[in-house]
């Protein structure tokens, strides 16, 4: 319940940044406030759906928490829409947690550190501490993606080839993950079943990999898109 009530917290406090943006703009980016919305969802869904009776059934809802919704939510949000919460000092103080050298290697060990057995199973039998691992994951999972879109300001130097390797750097953690379950000879969790555990892996493996090679190709059109048209093309002799 209380995943819940901090996801429709989340929704009200977004339509409320909307609404003042419009009013003092006009307008509204109506996909940015769709893929907001399709983050909301995918937390609601992850949040009540059964998805905990098998390790592959958690796994993904883990990838949803952690990947997916803060995905969604970070392409939905920009400057204007965080002014109000920019304001806040306690905020801009942790603002460094999105530089990428910051929020690439948080969010590495955090994803490991969970899938740590003793970790990975106290939190399936105190929930409070569950709820403390779902935290986490979205945290550090909407820290990993601003700083790769920039949502706020990076450094200078973070261009697109720095982006493309922050990205491989991410598919590498995940895959080497997912690999240790695919290919391990005995299951390391409470649920007991290797064939489950191996599932799991392939759905972070196929998850992963379809959303790095999605980010991929839009890194690549926008740099495309952001290249000058009237570029000088060399003349060959005839």
């Amino acid at each position: 319940m209380i995943q819940i009530a901090i996801t429709l917290l989340a929704a009200v406090l977004y339509a409320a940044a909307a609404s003042r943006v419009k009013r003092r703009r006009g307008d509204l980016d109506a996909a940015r406030a769709a893929s907001y919305g399709v983050g909301v969802a995918l937390l609601v869904v992850a949040t009540v759906a059964p998805l905990e009776g098998s390790f592959a059934a958690h796994m993904s809802q883990h990838l949803l928490i952690g990947d997916l919704a803060p995905l969604f939510m970070v392409l939905g949000l920009n400057g204007p829409l965080l002014r109000p919460a920019l304001a806040l000092r306690p905020i801009r103080a942790l603002r460094v947690l999105a530089h990428p050298l910051v929020a690439l290697p948080l969010w590495a060990v955090n994803l490991c550190v969970w899938h740590l057995s003793i970790l990975f199973d106290a939190a399936l039998r105190h929930e409070p501490l569950h709820a403390l691992q779902h935290l986490c994951f979205f945290v550090c999972g909407a820290l990993l993606w601003s700083a790769l879109f920039e949502l706020l300001p990076g450094p200078r130097w973070f261009r697109t080839p720095h982006r493309i390797a922050y990205l491989g750097v991410m598919w590498l953690v995940s895959l080497s993950l997912s690999q240790i379950f695919i290919w391990s000879s005995h299951p390391y969790y409470t649920y007991k079943s290797l064939g489950d555990q191996r599932a799991g892996g392939g759905i972070m493996l196929l998850e992963g990999s379809v959303v790095m090679v999605s980010v991929l190709a839009w890194l690549l059109w926008c740099e495309l898109r952001s290249a000058p048209e009237d570029a000088d093309v060399v003349a060959l002799p005839l």
